[in-house]
């Protein structure tokens, strides 16, 4: 998500993201500086499963960004970032986003054809 201006799908999919009060402190943790699954689980207190839950869902959104390394001892390490994202919620904004939404409204249920 570097677009300046997120079609709507990319901004429903944030702000779905960061609804729950978890992954909004995720990212609060990681706006700190990058950080692997351990010690970020053990910080925010939380299951290794449950954070990559979470963590898996921030990244579809484009929130954040996940890489894997080697440390000196040869271990694979899964580090996470946050992505340079810059969500700017405004009526216009909102309007424009409106515009590009390609999924249909899940409150709607599917879209279903017109009867003529």
């Amino acid at each position: 998500m570097t677009e300046d201006r997120p079609t709507g799908d990319d901004l429903v999919a944030a702000l779905a993201a960061l609804a729950n009060p978890l992954r909004l402190r995720i990212v609060a943790r990681l706006a700190g500086g990058r950080d692997y699954v351990s010690r970020l689980a053990r910080e925010i207190g939380v299951s290794r499963p449950l954070l990559h839950m979470h963590l898996q869902r921030l990244e579809a959104a484009g929130l954040i960004v996940g890489t894997l390394e080697l440390s000196e001892d040869g271990k694979a390490m899964k580090y996470y970032e946050v992505a340079d994202f810059d969500l700017r919620l405004t009526p216009s904004a909102l309007a424009e986003a409106a515009e590009t939404l390609t999924r249909p409204d899940p409150e709607k249920g599917p879209a279903r054809k017109e009867q003529s």
